[in-house]
């Protein structure tokens, strides 16, 4: 089953258990978010991965200049554990970790989330690659990825569903990133870039191989 299928398999089925006025908010928020042209004026492909020292899922901390000089990387953006549709992204990149690595790059994920929920994701997900906290989004928030949730989807959130956002996160901005993905080269060139406004749709990983493949080709 395609990504996508299982995404909309899983908001299918979520969305059955919902009251109305909750997928009123939910619905309002993400159209509001697609409208605000937000998933095009991402950092584009071409300019250079902004710098970065993020701990990973075991508290070290990882550099950019350390990750990219060991080859080409692909790196998603997602929300957090308690998102299912995040879950299953990252499930399904995780089955293809070994394509992506024979392709000739590495992956790693990258969420605003403490490491301790990182520990689980990968966990729950039974995923090999490094996960990166990003404190407060701010490298999402240079690469255009930032938003905060509006007020009637933070109070249901908070207050409906029982995220804790700051408790997540470890700070009270209420923000989430864009779940994106990124093929960056050894001198941190984007060589691919998509995001996605809508969290319940994710870029397929098929779409970046090619531009592995072509990536590493020219390296040899």
């Amino acid at each position: 089953m395609s990504l996508q299928a299982q995404l909309e398999a899983i908001r299918s089925g979520l969305e059955a258990r919902i009251p109305q006025p909750a997928l009123d908010i939910m619905h309002q928020a993400t159209d509001d978010l697609i409208a605000s042209g937000m998933e095009d004026q991402i950092t584009p492909v071409g300019a250079s991965f902004p710098v970065f020292s993020l701990p990973n899922h075991e508290g070290v901390l990882v550099e950019s200049a350390d990750l990219f000089a060991t080859g080409p990387t692909v790196i998603t953006f997602y929300r957090g554990l308690w998102c299912p549709y995040c879950n299953a992204d990252l499930a399904y990149i995780g089955a293809q970790q070994a394509t992506i690595e024979a392709a000739g790059a590495q992956l790693i994920a990258i969420s605003p989330q403490l490491a301790t929920y990182s520990q689980q994701v990968r966990a729950k997900n039974k995923l090999a690659f490094p996960i990166l906290s990003d404190a407060k989004n701010e490298l999402a928030a240079q690469l255009g990825l930032r938003f905060r949730l509006p007020d009637d989807l933070l109070s249901l959130y908070r207050d409906s569903f029982g995220i804790d956002l700051p408790a997540f996160h470890g700070d009270d901005s209420w923000t989430l990133p864009m779940p994106a993905r990124f093929v960056v080269d050894q001198k941190g060139l984007i060589h691919y870039a998509e995001a996605s406004a809508d969290y319940t749709k994710r870029p397929d990983p098929d779409a970046l191989l090619d531009v592995v493949k072509k990536l590493t080709n020219s390296l040899t």
